[in-house]
């Protein structure tokens, strides 16, 4: 079977290379074999349009892939080697068989398997669509015999944005989840533009950009300079701006990290490069650490067990401890000092004290951490934000006037803990010095004694 999946890999680079042109007409199928076993990471592509001849360019392709034991059927857009555009990015269409692609005589393109069975349709049937074309922007369109415009992928963004494409307040990119706890997303509000985490029916923001003066946003544009800000009468007041001279070919949310960045060619290295990102720092990213780890000052995870001198903690990480605690009864509240959180909560509360906002956190069996700030000044603000999930903790400097608030299995006595970071940061820190001054030492005295050796037998 896998040497069946090698031969039809072959068959399709072929056939790629072969039969590319630039549109397709009402009346047109396309048909793929579906292997019959699974293979793991099996991926099967017939390129069937292509922009001109460039450095780089786009080109359609009708997929097979192998997805969690299954294999997906979609119609893709490529730039080079990126998927920038994918019909089965929110809902995938699994099927066997056959994979097929049809441009109907009535106008409306289709995904099928076996039996005629429809999975994904742009339906536009009856709107006297001719032709499906990919213009030089990467637009995949259906147009109709004057070239109207009856169907475009640039209204159904994925997690790429190319240039000259927008993106509304209607609109937004998101990843693919890997699974059914957590997946990005990026956002055009009125006021801000942000990234964020969804978690169940909660949503985190852990970056934000926010134009001055109180501009209301209306869409964003990527231009080869970067992304500008746009009001309700079609003017640019804000942009941010690619920190290269190479034209910005496109923007993207990163699936695995949840990062934002603008991407051009480098023609040296042959490959596609960020040229700006919104997230430079490794503990900045959501989920750069596993849950109920923290991210320290030297950018490394620890797991917050290990702060408390506590052996029977009754958790571990990652899987943490958000299981049968609710209420006072069975949990208490950990305190992290000088711990903070890249995620903002919109759940929160103003003016109460920490232990209020621990007793609130503590009732609330959806509830799993709390962050309690305090903001020294004229009115010494207390505000309270609350987590369904324990991610995104980051170590703080000294004096930050943050306290991270983490309900775990109470212990004996139901005596609140507290713990500073700063003393196992030191502790690790040392022992890393030790390690890397060790290796060093040791490396040198061989050296020295291969050197000696090396002398006696010359002589």
């Amino acid at each position: 079977m896998k040497l069946f999946a090698f031969y039809l890999l072959n068959l399709l680079f072929f056939f790629a290379l072969t039969c590319c042109k630039s549109d397709m007409s009402a009346g047109y199928q396309v048909t793929m074999a579906v292997p019959v076993e699974y293979i793991e990471g099996f991926a099967g592509r017939a390129f069937l349009m292509e922009t001109e001849k460039m450095q780089v360019n786009f080109r359609t392709a009708l997929s097979v892939e192998a997805v969690d034991g299954r294999y997906s059927c979609s119609l893709n857009v490529f730039l080079a080697s990126v998927k920038v555009w994918n019909s089965g990015h929110r809902s995938k269409f699994y099927t066997t068989d056959l994979c097929v692609l049809e441009l109907t005589k009535k106008g409306d393109l289709h995904l099928k398997g076996p039996n005629e069975r429809v999975g994904w349709r742009t339906g536009t049937s009856g709107q006297g669509v001719e032709k499906l074309q990919l213009l030089e922007s990467g637009n995949l369109v259906l147009v109709d015999a004057m070239a109207r415009i009856k169907w475009q992928t640039f209204n159904f963004p994925t997690d790429v944005l190319l240039q000259g494409q927008r993106l509304s307040v209607a609109t937004q990119l998101t990843t693919i989840p890997k699974n059914t706890t957590y997946f990005y997303s990026f956002e055009i509000q009125h006021d801000n533009i942000a990234l964020y985490l969804n978690s169940g029916k909660n949503k985190y923001s852990y970056w934000e950009f926010q134009p001055s003066k109180g501009r209301n946003i209306t869409f964003i544009k990527l231009t080869s300079r970067g992304f500008e800000l746009f009001d309700g009468k079609f003017r640019k007041f804000a942009q941010i701006l690619s920190q290269q001279l190479e034209p910005v070919r496109f923007l993207a949310l990163e699936n695995d990290t949840g990062n934002l960045g603008l991407y051009h060619y480098s023609a040296y290295n042959n490959k596609f490069e960020a040229s700006f990102q919104a997230l430079n720092t490794a503990c900045d990213l959501p989920l750069k650490c596993a849950p109920y780890d923290i991210c320290t000052l030297t950018n490394g995870c620890l797991c917050i067990r290990l702060l408390v001198e506590d052996e029977n903690m009754g958790f571990d990480c990652p899987g943490g401890a958000r299981e049968g605690l609710c209420g006072g009864r069975q949990a208490e509240m950990l305190e992290l000092e000088d711990a903070g959180s890249v995620l903002r909560s919109s759940s929160t509360k103003v003016n109460v004290s920490k232990e209020a906002c621990a007793s609130i956190c503590l009732n609330d069996c959806n509830c799993v951490a709390a962050l309690y700030s305090l903001k020294k000044g004229d009115t010494n603000m207390q505000v309270c934000s609350f987590y369904d999930l324990v991610n995104g903790v980051k170590q703080m400097n000294r004096g930050s006037g943050l306290s991270y608030l983490v309900k775990v299995p109470k212990r004996e006595g139901g005596v609140h803990r507290k713990t500073s970071l700063r003393k196992w940061v030191m502790i690790l820190v040392v022992v890393a010095d030790g390690v890397v001054l060790f290796l060093v030492l040791a490396g040198l005295g061989y050296y020295m004694i291969w050197k000696r050796r090396k002398r006696l037998s010359n002589s």
